[in-house]
């Protein structure tokens, strides 16, 4: 019955193209009698097929929502084709029995022989550009970006230590993030993620949900204690807590966002964190609410709009909504970003481009077109990057493409992100 109701939703996102979450949520109002396990399972198999749905229908040789959820049933969750034949038996809600030819390609087909697009999961227009940012690994980073995240926290070390952290949260089994030393770690496998916005750690804003590649983003911008800093795409304001606990409360962060609705959740989670050195700087119709930090900035932070490519593990339904009109116009709001920023950064002082898009057009792209068009800018190395955020290990993942660091789930076990720092001259 999971599986089935799992085909219905699928027709539905292939019919409407919406975010899935919203198609969940229709089918759940429209089927009462479920209940919250029965839900939660039939989102997780309508996500499966979303991260395995060109690799699926490569598999049955068809693209309809059926073949993808048979196919996606092999591939994402590894059963043979006498258990998924056990799940068809076309009686008491179950699917259809699976025809002779279905049988035979779960049994038998390969990938081998698959385009890189299908073998990765990722839409075949950004071929091209999967290409030219990983060569021969294109398909590799695709299927480490179509995988199941892990739930990363951030401790909050202005409020506690990551050992007092683990200490809290153990009914959880946290581990220690590999690369950032803020970080915890919890495995959900193939099960529901716990609730942890209702555990006390979080309440007590002890943590913070945030994935370790975001967690080291914000440490190699290096804010130091006394700085004037910009949060200059603030949004909800994972970055800005980040930055403030690096700080320690002591400098000053102004935390905008070009949408006021954007910046709206900032105000309760930085009450939470106890984080007490930051001023939220609304837009006010056509005011310049930031006039009176032109060049006084010693660290402007641009967690720039982008294509979210990097996030693909989280959102796997955004990849096949993704068009190249989008593309198009994130980066003409990353140029446009890019220019303004440059005002508030003092002589001496840094320029810090974040992404999480693994496209060389949203990142060393845009970095080499900004540095062309301002001379008195000059990127540093990975190398001092990483040893000014006191992390010299991540130096091993310089962008092989231009200046900055690229993480990316099959590289460094993170999200896709793409961090590069510049100085004023």
């Amino acid at each position: 019955a999971h599986v089935s109701a799992a085909i219905e939703i699928l027709d539905d996102l292939a019919r409407r193209r919406r975010p899935a979450a919203d198609a969940l949520k229709d089918w759940g109002i429209a089927h009462r009698f479920a209940g919250s396990k029965d839900r939660a399972a039939i989102a997780s198999l309508v996500f499966d097929a979303l991260r395995k749905r060109a690799s699926a229908a490569f598999v049955m040789g068809d693209d309809t929502s059926r073949a993808i959820m048979l196919g996606a049933l092999r591939e994402a969750r590894g059963f043979d084709a006498e258990a998924i034949a056990a799940l068809c038996f076309g009686e008491r809600h179950a699917p259809a029995p699976l025809s002779d030819d279905e049988r035979h390609r779960l049994a038998t087909a390969a990938l081998d022989a698959a385009p890189d697009h299908m073998r990765g999961d990722y839409p075949e227009w950004l071929s091209e550009r999967f290409d030219a940012a990983f060569g021969a690994r294109a398909a590799e980073e695709g299927a480490a970006l179509a995988a199941r995240a892990p739930v990363d926290l951030r401790v909050n070390i202005l409020k506690c230590s990551r050992e007092q952290a683990l200490e809290k949260l153990a009914h959880l089994a946290p581990k220690p993030t590999p690369l950032s030393p803020i970080g915890l770690r919890i495995d959900i496998g193939q099960g529901r993620g716990p609730a942890l916005t209702a555990e006390t750690a979080y309440l007590k804003g002890l943590v913070e949900l945030q994935d370790e590649a975001s967690q080291l983003a914000a440490l190699l911008c290096a804010a130091a204690p006394g700085e004037q800093v910009l949060d200059l795409c603030a949004g909800g304001g994972g970055k800005t807590l980040a930055l403030a606990a690096q700080m320690h409360n002591r400098g000053q962060i102004y935390a905008h966002d070009s949408d006021a609705r954007r910046l709206a959740p900032i105000h309760e989670r930085l009450e939470r964190a106890g984080a007490r050195n930051v001023q939220v700087r609304a837009p006010r119709g056509n005011a310049d609410v930031l006039a009176d930090l032109d060049a006084r900035c010693d660290l402007v932070a641009i967690d720039a709009p982008c294509t979210g490519t990097g996030a693909w593990r989280r959102h796997p339904d955004a990849k096949w909504r993704l068009a190249p009109g989008a593309l198009e116009l994130r980066l003409k709001e990353q140029r446009q970003l890019l220019a303004k920023a440059a005002r508030f950064v003092k002589p001496g002082g840094r320029l810090a481009y974040v992404t999480c898009s693994v496209l060389r057009d949203e990142n060393e792209d845009q970095v080499a077109a900004f540095l062309d068009g301002h001379p008195e800018f000059a990127a540093l190395s990975a190398e001092e990057m990483a040893e000014k955020a006191g992390l010299p290990d991540l130096a091993r993942f310089a962008s092989p493409h231009g200046p900055g660091i690229r993480l990316s789930p099959a590289s460094s076990g993170t999200d896709g992100f793409y961090v590069c720092v510049m100085v004023r001259r």
